[in-house]
């Protein structure tokens, strides 16, 4: 199964983000925010963060949080990395995407049991990990809307939601592209809702519907599976796709990455702080 929950394994097992100094030594819809802990105001309309073709990137989800990645954007784990830590990042020039999941049920957060029973389908493939009924749009706008509040609370620019394409898996539910789509747009709205940039995560068949919805896109493993053309609908939108290979080296993918102006890396599995880019 092409990899849609790849840094969680990593989570699952324990690793923790902290942070660490800021050197750099290596290769913008507004709605009132509800009432929650002190924050930055949501930016005014048209205001959103929009990252463009070819932003440099760097995405960790396990192990100590490497600052020293000389890049403009880092992505990052939404419960395990601080408020702290993202100001960190952001008083140090970098914009911060926020990794929640929002299409499948992780036993180790700590929102875990909020989510009902009978909502929880087959296994994702990864450790502690059930598809969610991404039909049951109201009751996961609730639940999933307080995922974004603890982003956008955290000083976060963006969201990137993790397994959205269930209605292209062995959910558990009969789960149609249409369904999907519905889902995938309140997963955008949520997010611009609160001010917050979000990435569109695989689901690389319904791009031609929901470019307009989303700001940038997020992608594993599109060259290995000679599936990078079909994110061009993004870049032709100004607006950047982050690109991973785990299995291909970057002299395999990096020529065709360049020419289509895609934000391409070489990473490890477990998604840690090493990195390759293009």
């Amino acid at each position: 199964m092409k990899r849609t929950t790849t840094a969680l394994a990593a989570v699952a097992v324990g690793a923790l983000l902290l942070l660490t100094g800021c050197s750099s030594d290596s290769d913008d819809d507004e709605e009132t925010p509800e009432p929650g802990p002190p924050q930055a105001p949501a930016p005014a309309p048209g205001d959103r963060w929009q990252p463009k073709p070819g932003t440099a990137w760097q995405w960790q989800l396990s192990g100590k949080l490497d600052t020293s990645v000389d890049v403009p954007v880092y992505d990052v784990d939404g419960f395990l990395t601080t408020q702290d830590q993202v100001a960190a990042l952001k008083g140090a020039g970098r914009r911060t995407i926020c990794y929640v999941s929002t299409g499948a049920w992780e036993d180790f957060r700590p929102d875990a049991g909020d989510f009902p029973k009978d909502m929880l389908g087959e296994g994702n493939g990864w450790k502690g990990e059930r598809w969610l009924d991404v039909r049951r749009v109201g009751e996961l706008e609730r639940l999933m809307g307080k995922r974004f509040d603890m982003c956008r609370d955290k000083g976060f620019d963006a969201v990137e939601p993790d397994n959205m394409d269930a209605y292209r898996n062995d959910s558990g539910f009969p789960v149609t592209a249409d369904d999907q789509l519905k889902f995938n747009r309140m997963i955008a709205k949520l997010a611009h809702d609160r001010g917050l940039a979000v990435g569109l995560k695989n689901d690389l068949d319904q791009i031609p519907q929901l470019v307009g919805d989303y700001d940038f896109a997020v992608n594993e493993q599109c060259a290995q599976y000679k599936e990078c053309d079909q994110l061009t609908p993004f870049v032709q939108a100004g607006k950047a796709v982050f690109h991973v290979e785990y299995e291909l080296p970057t002299d395999r993918f990096c020529e065709r990455s360049k020419e289509l102006k895609l934000s391409s890396l070489e990473k490890k599995l477990e998604l840690g702080p090493w990195r390759k880019s293009c």
